[in-house]
């Protein structure tokens, strides 16, 4: 049998001291230095060699990062002495969009490669705005399958990015049609182009590198490469903004490029299949309020691959009242799948993609596999602080990151990623990430089961009321 795909992860500490959540407060002179102190006892480990550990960071215990916020410790405590509080440096962790708490998760998955795990479980609210507004089917986890997600049974997470045939023709019992480029992904997803913020020092060269040695695809926009850079990474995928620069540069050799979709795409789809047949042509389309009818006019002309551009929530541009993706992406399927050609064209769908669970959601609602940007950089240790935009000096100093420790974080978080969908798979009892893609049935939206429960006797909600009846 062939070997699983597996992505190698190595811990990688952090290069300046990560803020957590939780901040300890503690009186020692009330301790009365209990031989069986709850601090020996902690589950995570936290307090582990306390005296060690003060001397090496001169002066400072990391309680505050690694704490999982089981409490058990200040329940246990007899003279109630511990407490936790919120630190203030928490609260400016990430935007209006990328929380505090996903900062951190991003940080420990780019630090340890490992499933994040909260010792106080999910506290949240259990509905939100954007994909929070969704849950997936998990009854395998309770009625498990006969081999298990672990043991004999193989979960394949692989797709294919390119066009495909609608049948197949044999003469003289050999195959005469020739099939499309195809170019497998192991993962579903894809690096988009960085944000020009981290397009700077080593990153775009170090996320490529990472990119290609786990054998994911990268996004780099043409005048941010070179002839040797493509030659040496095979998985670039250039995003080229003048066609003529395809040639010039040494482009026509990429597997797949990617152009922005405009008036008579249809004329630059052919030259560039003309320069290289066996590329595969991506084309961005902004996500707008009719963008189903032009993915299916794209696929019509022979699009390989339609890549939607969603804004940097997951939401449509262009719209008084924009949608969410896992609306646009449900019409744009299910348009494609009236048309007869949902299997012909490759669906990726970039924007609002921060958690592995995002990415998982996104393939349920109709896309083939995802883009992600602002995960990288947060793994790279950035906090969304905006210091850099003001014109400040970057407090972590991003652009001096070193190669090494920029692949290795990038490619922990894709490994600790790469796990949760084996986890997710295995709990619905699907064994390859293909099958998921359009499976909405797996799935339960928190509007449609409060307009089950509660429709009849209080009819729809008044935004709900408001969207339609700007449709």
């Amino acid at each position: 049998m062939p070997l699983k795909y597996h992505i190698h992860t190595e811990p990688v500490e952090p290069r300046v001291r990560p803020i957590g959540k939780l901040g300890i407060v503690e009186w020692r002179e009330d301790c009365s230095s209990c031989h069986n102190c709850v601090k020996r006892s902690c589950v995570y480990q936290v307090y582990q060699d306390e005296a060690d550990v003060l001397r090496e960071n001169h002066g400072y215990l990391d309680y505050i990062y690694r704490c999982k916020g089981c409490l058990s410790c200040i329940q246990d405590c007899t003279k109630n002495i511990l407490a936790r509080v919120v630190t203030p440096e928490y609260e400016t962790l990430g935007d209006d969009f990328f929380k505090p708490d996903d900062v951190i998760l991003t940080w420990f998955q780019a630090e340890t490669g490992k499933i994040p795990v909260s010792g106080a479980g999910y506290g949240g609210p259990f509905s939100g705005d954007g994909f929070d507004a969704m849950w997936t089917d998990m009854s395998e986890i309770v009625r498990p399958t006969r081999d298990g997600i672990h043991g004999r049974e193989y979960i394949s997470t692989s797709v294919d990015i390119g066009r495909k045939l609608s049948h197949l023709a044999f003469r003289d019992g050999h195959l005469s049609v020739s099939p499309p480029p195809l170019i497998q992904s192991p993962l579903p997803i894809i690096f988009d182009v960085l944000p020009e913020k981290w397009r700077c020092g080593h990153i775009v060269e170090s996320a490529c590198r990472a990119a290609g040695q786990i054998g994911l695809s990268s996004i780099v926009r043409s005048q941010d490469l070179s002839g040797e850079m493509l030659a040496e990474q095979g998985n670039v995928v250039p995003w080229l903004s003048d066609i003529d620069w395809c040639e010039e540069n040494g482009f026509s050799d990429a597997a797949m490029v990617v152009v922005e979709d405009r008036k008579g795409i249809d004329e630059i789809i052919n030259v560039l299949k003309d320069k290289n047949a066996d590329q595969v042509t991506a084309i961005r389309v902004t996500a707008t309020p009719k963008v189903a009818d032009r993915v299916v006019e794209l696929t019509r002309l022979g699009a390989d691959v339609i890549h939607l551009i969603f804004d940097k929530r997951g939401n449509e541009t262009g719209a008084n009242r924009p949608r969410h993706m896992r609306h646009v992406l449900q019409d744009v399927h299910k348009a494609l799948t009236k048309e007869g050609s949902r299997d012909l064209v490759t669906l990726i769908a970039s924007g609002g993609i921060i958690l592995p669970e995002h990415m998982a959601k996104a393939i349920i609602c109709g896309a083939d596999l995802v883009a992600i940007d602002l995960p990288i950089g947060v793994a790279l240790e950035c906090r969304l602080c905006g210091e850099c935009e003001r014109g400040l000096p970057c407090p972590i100093d991003i652009a001096s990151i070193e190669r090494g420790y920029a692949i290795q974080r990038i490619t922990n978080l894709m490994g600790a990623w790469h796990q949760q969908l084996i986890e997710l798979l295995g709990a619905m009892g699907i064994r390859e990430v293909r099958r998921l893609r359009g499976e909405t049935g797996r799935s339960m939206s928190f509007e449609q089961l409060e307009e089950d429960s509660f429709g009849r006797l209080f009819g729809k909600r008044k935004d709900r009321v408001t969207i339609e009846n700007q449709g």
